[in-house]
């Protein structure tokens, strides 16, 4: 028997080496494990755990995140552009239009697709002015978009259009838009207000009424290039606009031409700072025309200043003089305490505070006054005697507070103030006697309006308002409250009529019309105090006096003239326009 079959047959035989050596399970794996024990289940569990990671993340991406990220891969593939509404139009009373849309064209480029850039600047100059040179270097931009002209003509631009196409002239776009036009140049452009480039309104009533007369703009949708920038005649889609809603005022073209031209020749002739009026139909509060100076030529916007934006009469503030005496006398009618023929003495003098008050007329002795004798001289010391010794501090504050001075009137125009009104418990000793002609209060003279149109109303106040009608439907004014009553309304109107046959607006006459109402000539502080010679001169009256159909407001701001000499002319020619315009026949 040879030695390998004994070793054979004894037992089985160990490796000496080799294949398998030093392992009793076999061959070692790639990671140093052998396929029948740990390496397997540790490679598939790595596996499986970097499948599970991209799975999750796919599903981030396409399900959770998916949908902003296709939005915002459109967004970079698409830029919109605004397609404008076309806004409401304004008319006046009679159906004139006072400001409405045209079309027009924004012209702009696709500089890549200019193909004769010079040429293309010539036929761009001609048509609407400006530098060929400024249209050569747009045209030649470095981009996919540039605008060329903004709201330019429509027979222009599309003139412009058929040359270019003529001559076989590519990269120029005609996007429709509309513009703002006034069939009546400046006439009313502090009213109207203005608008932007992109057709918001700024001031005036295209600002107070921009939401219905704006619409809703349209989107036109346009792909873009690598960079991001819009590539001009690449449309994807159009959204249409929704046209904004006409809107009709209570405003007469013609009484407020008529009212421009005098209060801007009454500034000029009476030295005056700047000059306000505002015609109402006081049954209503409907404003029938308004300005102040300096006015807003919207026709011509390099002309129109901030100051030229705003109705001064709502805006600001102004001490308003002796037409408060009427709200003084009728608190102490209304209360019973006198009449309009009740008799007191009137001193020369009075003191109010620490100061001596006087009248104008320079009287050194005391004179017998009713209160119709006070309204008619305008008498500084009857008012504030009666004011302080007859009428009281509460009855006085309440009676200004039922013609509600010192609060915002509501009229529909932008940046109406307040004014400011003591309160009784913020009176002053010099407070009673100051207020009762006129003096330390400062009002808008829309508050004037409002208070005054109230008496030949039967003491029925109106919210003095422009707009009439929105998009067709009538618009609802109703009626702030009652300041007086009607009876105290009447025996106002009667003591008023003298002011005008012979008293101190004698001047304001229109012949053939009976006109009741008051001057004032109020004096205006700065931050030193009163300045001296310089008043708000003004005349506020209603006609026919006992069937008012027209009231009207004039101011001088800042004049050396008294309103008897210069705001009462200037309130008869207006005066007398507004009636012979709304066809209001003379009594004689």
């Amino acid at each position: 028997m040879s030695r390998d079959e004994r070793h054979t047959r004894g037992g089985r035989r160990r490796p000496r080496g080799g294949e398998g050596a030093g392992s009793a399970h076999g061959p070692r794996g790639p990671f140093g494990f052998g396929p029948g024990a740990h390496g397997l289940p540790w490679v598939f569990g790595v596996l499986m755990a970097l499948f599970a990671v991209v799975v999750a993340r796919l599903f981030y991406l396409q399900v959770v995140d998916g949908p902003a990220l296709a939005e915002q891969a459109e967004a970079r593939r698409t830029n919109s552009q605004v397609i404008e509404a076309r806004r409401g139009t304004i008319y006046d009373r009679n159906g004139n239009v006072l400001a409405t849309s045209v079309g027009c064209y924004d012209v702009y480029c696709n500089p890549k697709e200019v193909n004769y850039p010079a040429a293309e600047a010539l036929i761009l100059q001609e048509a609407f002015s400006g530098e060929a040179s400024t249209y050569k270097e747009q045209l030649s931009e470095d981009s996919t978009f540039v605008y060329l002209v903004r709201k330019a003509d429509k027979d222009k631009a599309e003139q412009v259009r058929q040359e270019l196409a003529d001559k076989g002239y590519t990269g120029v776009y005609f996007l429709e838009q509309t513009k703002r036009v006034y069939p009546y140049g400046s006439v009313a452009g502090q009213i109207i207000g203005m608008v932007d480039v992109d057709n918001n309104g700024l001031t005036g009533l295209e600002l107070q009424y921009d939401d219905v007369l704006g619409g809703t703009d349209g989107e036109m949708i346009m792909e873009t290039g690598a960079t991001g920038t819009p590539i001009a005649g690449g449309v994807s889609k159009t959204v249409e606009p929704k046209d904004g809603q006409d809107v009709v005022l209570a405003l007469d073209v013609d009484i407020q031409r008529k009212v421009e031209e005098e209060m801007v020749a009454g500034v000029k002739t009476y030295e005056a700072q700047s000059g306000l009026c505002m015609v109402t139909d006081p049954a209503t509060g409907g404003i029938l025309a308004a300005c102040s100076t300096p006015l807003a030529d919207l026709s011509n916007p390099s002309t129109v200043t901030n100051e030229g934006l705003g109705l001064k009469l709502v805006t600001s503030a102004y001490e308003p003089g002796s037409i408060v005496k009427v709200f003084t006398m009728a608190t102490g009618i209304e209360a019973g305490l006198f009449d309009t023929d009740t008799v007191y003495q009137i001193p020369a003098s009075i003191l109010v505070g620490s100061d001596t008050v006087r009248d104008d007329d320079g009287r050194s002795s005391t004179m017998a006054m009713s209160p119709r004798e006070i309204l008619r001289r305008s008498s500084n010391v009857g008012a504030s005697m009666l004011a302080q010794q007859v009428i009281g501090a509460e009855r006085f504050s309440e009676g200004l507070a039922r013609f509600q001075l010192g609060t915002r009137t509501g009229i529909d125009y932008p940046g109406e103030a307040a004014g400011s009104v003591r309160s009784l418990d913020e009176y002053e000793p010099y407070s009673l006697g100051s207020m009762a002609f006129g003096q330390g209060l400062a009002v808008p003279m829309v508050q004037i309006v409002k208070a005054m149109g109230s008496i030949p109303e039967g003491g029925r106040l109106e919210t003095p308002h422009f707009a009439t009608k929105v998009g067709g439907e009538d618009l609802d004014w109703p009626s702030p409250g009652q300041s007086i009553s009607e009876e105290t309304a009447s025996k106002m109107t009667d003591m008023l009529k003298d002011v005008f046959s012979k008293g101190t607006a004698y001047a304001g006459r229109v012949e053939g019309y009976e006109i009741a109402g008051k001057t004032g000539t109020g004096e205006q502080a700065d931050e030193n105090g009163y300045i001296a010679g310089k008043y708000l001169s003004s005349l506020v009256g209603y006609a026919p006096a006992d069937d008012a159909k027209v009231l009207v407001y004039v101011g001088l701001y800042e004049t050396p003239y008294l309103a008897s000499g210069s705001a009462a002319p200037v309130f008869s020619s207006i005066m007398g326009e507004a009636l012979q315009d709304l066809d209001v026949k003379p009594s004689s």
